[in-house]
């Protein structure tokens, strides 16, 4: 199956790290991928917060370009993923907003692709490896905390993907490269998201929360795959010693050895290298 894929706009910019990795890590499980072409904003995170029409038809406009080339839709970032999961729900599921979103994008939508985290499809990739399988450098030593943020999995109706309360995904694919996920308890709060930028206090008390219980349950990295939290996260700790945010896909890249790795570790706000040399998993 050949999937399209929908970069948005953090990633054609602040989180190309992100980009580079995940690209890297679908082609290493050969996955058929595609930019989708004429692609434009989802309208987060803003959008949503002046019209609401609008804020569904910015997304749905991309839903209706995947459509029209018949392919699901690979989505990286979790606000874009949120969001256009929320516009698809809403045209299933209420007829009315429907037809007005529909005269606002000047084209049919009607909800058929799939939209998918490459989460989902990494996890899948290494589900069909063989027992036996392991990665070129396996992650060993390395303990390190999930965390999913809100948007991946809230409302659960709309992104389906995965429990709502106890995702395990990116559990699962730390563990098939060899790391070590720990059992914590703040993989889905909030780390305060785009008001970072109007209240950077109340931002740095949730990520001090957030950091916090990832050390006390042992992990010495948080990994994501939301542009938002990641810098959040980095950018927003205050406590030393600080505890590096690492993607999902980058971890990929160093257990599969993929070229590039170590460019996309150098672009960290908190340089997660040391810690990785520290366990002979880079040089």
């Amino acid at each position: 199956m050949k999937y399209a894929y929908y970069p948005g706009c953090s990633l054609e910019a602040s989180a190309g790290e992100y980009e580079h990795s995940v690209r890297a890590s679908l082609a290493a499980f050969n996955y058929d991928v595609e930019d989708l072409e004429g692609w434009t904003c989802c309208g987060a995170s803003s959008g949503h917060s002046f019209d609401h029409t609008l804020a569904m038809a910015l997304p749905a406009r991309v839903l209706a370009l995947a459509e029209e080339i018949g392919r699901d839709v690979i989505v990286p970032c979790a606000t874009c993923f949120n969001r256009l999961c929320v516009a698809r729900y809403e045209i299933l599921h209420d007829p009315d907003a429907k037809a007005d979103i529909e005269a606002v994008v000047g084209r049919p939508v009607n909800g058929s692709v799939q939209i998918l985290s490459p989460v989902t499809l990494v996890d899948r990739a290494l589900a069909d490896q063989g027992v036996d399988w392991q990665p070129p450098k396996p992650l060993s030593g390395l303990k390190v905390a999930a965390y999913y943020g809100c948007l991946l999995v809230r409302p659960p109706e709309a992104t389906n993907f995965d429990h709502p309360e106890q995702p395990q995904s990116l559990q699962r694919i730390m563990r098939r490269l060899g790391a070590e996920p720990v059992k914590w308890s703040h993989g889905i709060d909030c780390c305060g998201g785009s008001t970072s930028l109007v209240t950077r206090e109340a931002v740095q008390s949730m990520v001090g929360k957030i950091v916090a219980a990832a050390r006390a349950s042992g992990a010495e990295a948080l990994v994501t795959a939301c542009p938002l939290c990641q810098v959040n996260l980095e950018m927003r700790q205050t406590v030393k010693p600080e505890m590096p945010c690492i993607y999902f896909s980058e971890l990929v890249g160093v257990a599969m050895q993929l070229p590039g790795t170590d460019a996309w570790l150098r672009q960290h706000l908190i340089d997660p290298r040391p810690l990785l040399r520290s366990l002979a998993l880079t040089a």
